[in-house]
């Protein structure tokens, strides 16, 4: 299955690569102004669906903008991002990728990423550690926040600040080394994973937004929670995922 996620995330990725400056379709989503979708993000999901349907027609499929697709069985769930970063991709703006995330029974077991404009392909799977283009990775091993390069997203409704995302967005910038806002969490958690960033938190996701990176993040030995320290869960809206060493200092942070 790892090799068949694999497969579809570099075809989808190529599809992009290749139509990156090219999308002549851009709409706006259920309402919201800044929330795109193009015909090559459509497209590069019916290139993902397919490769998925041609080797497993039983399992179902979550994708962003198909939505659900039951399979003949429900054991085996495929999440779909088929472009991760559209606004970033529409503006020419090479930092999108493409997610695929596998659970079986509600559990999480495979992820891979892949960022087409750096060949970067991350991997996962459930017990077996997280890998960058084969070679394995771990979170980094900074202990304090001010020592911490940290990475967020707005949510698409930023104008209503849902959840203080503004107040934690200031409260990061005045605690960390630095804070980054690439515009994709796919790739930030990926690079979460990798001991590129410390720490990232988000409000207002998705399944297709984390599931792949959520499993990336513990198997290469970081911490992934609500911002309460509960437990993670993709079917939930916000996100906090680090090294380990300064969630709790994240957290702290997070109180308002």
């Amino acid at each position: 299955m790892l090799n068949i996620a694999i497969d579809a995330a570099r075809t989808a990725g190529k599809f992009l690569k290749q139509n990156l400056g090219k999308a002549m379709d851009i709409q706006r989503k259920g309402g919201q102004e800044k929330n795109l979708v193009t015909e090559i993000d459509k497209g590069s999901e019916e290139l993902i669906i397919d490769i998925i349907r041609r080797h497993f027609p039983g399992h179902d499929i979550l994708a962003e903008e198909s939505g659900s697709k039951k399979g003949k069985t429900s054991d085996y769930r495929w999440i779909i991002d088929p472009l991760d970063g559209t606004t970033n991709f529409t503006h020419g703006f090479p930092v999108f990728c493409v997610s695929i995330g596998l659970e079986h029974k509600g559990e999480l077991q495979l992820g891979v990423i892949y960022d087409p404009n750096f060949d970067e392909l991350f991997t996962a799977e459930k017990g077996r550690g997280a890998y960058l283009n084969g070679k394995r990775i771990t979170v980094s091993s900074v202990g304090s926040l001010e020592a911490s390069l940290l990475v967020t997203g707005f949510p698409y409704n930023i104008v209503e600040n849902p959840n203080h995302a503004v107040e934690h967005f200031v409260k990061f910038l005045m605690k960390a080394q630095a804070v980054r806002r690439m515009g994709s969490a796919a790739i930030d958690l990926a690079y979460v994973a990798a001991g590129r960033y410390e720490g990232f938190w988000e409000v207002a996701l998705h399944p297709w937004d984390m599931a792949a990176g959520a499993l990336l993040v513990t198997e290469a030995g970081g911490t992934i929670s609500d911002f309460h320290g509960n437990a993670f869960s993709i079917y939930e809206p916000e996100v906090l995922a680090s090294n380990g060493a300064v969630h709790a200092e994240m957290m702290e942070a997070l109180r308002i």
